[in-house]
């Protein structure tokens, strides 16, 4: 199948990159730095920004799912994820556009920060308090679209290798324990979803 993919260069996105050409897709990548992911026959790599409408438009058509795994180190305020999901709904009503949409945020955006741990509670409001604000917005704009969405929520990301033996928590609920999952077993699952997806307008968080 055809897969776009936004936000490639490292991380989840990469790791799924990687994990869809070895399963055979065909994967269109947009990355503001597309030097260093590696060549492929099934590959198509296009330069550019996931908070431009018009960038957008260059990648989404023809594609049957499209996987968001924007990240950033920028500990300052930013708007990167609110500025890519108002770009990604103006491209995807000027598109029409209605194949699925997979946006990885993460636990503690939205909802999930009132189940954190005290440890993840910890790290977000020292380290990480004003992306996962961004990532809120963002995921409240996606869900009052038009958008075939859904947002994926993992825990604490590892490098560790694919074990297929992580757990999907599709509601949120009062003792619900999110720890460690590997990017790799993050991108099993978006494939996974892309290729039949099930979860659709739903926010399923991700744990090993």
């Amino acid at each position: 199948m055809k897969i776009t993919i936004i936000g490639a260069s490292a991380g989840i996105g990469l790791v799924t990159v990687q994990q869809a050409l070895a399963k055979g897709h065909h994967v269109t990548v947009l990355s503001t730095r597309t030097a260093g992911i590696p060549e492929h026959e099934n590959l198509t790599k296009v330069e550019g920004s996931a908070t431009s409408e018009t960038d957008l438009m260059k990648v989404m058509p023809g594609a049957e799912a499209v996987i968001i795994a924007i990240g950033t180190k920028n500990k300052r305020p930013n708007t990167l994820f609110s500025d890519t999901a108002a770009a990604l709904v103006k491209a995807g009503a000027a598109l029409s556009f209605k194949s699925p949409i997979l946006i990885v945020t993460g636990f503690g955006a939205g909802a999930s920060t009132r189940f954190l741990s005290f440890f993840m509670r910890t790290v977000i409001r020292l380290f990480l308090k004003h992306q996962y604000v961004n990532k809120t917005l963002m995921e409240e704009m996606i869900a009052t679209s038009d958008l075939n969405w859904e947002i994926v929520r993992p825990g604490m990301l590892t490098d560790g290798p694919m074990t297929q033996e992580y757990h999907v928590l599709p509601e949120l609920y009062k003792g619900i324990k999110i720890g460690k999952i590997s990017r790799a077993d993050v991108a099993d699952f978006l494939l996974h979803e892309a290729e039949n997806p099930t979860m659709l307008r739903q926010y399923p968080a991700l744990t090993s």
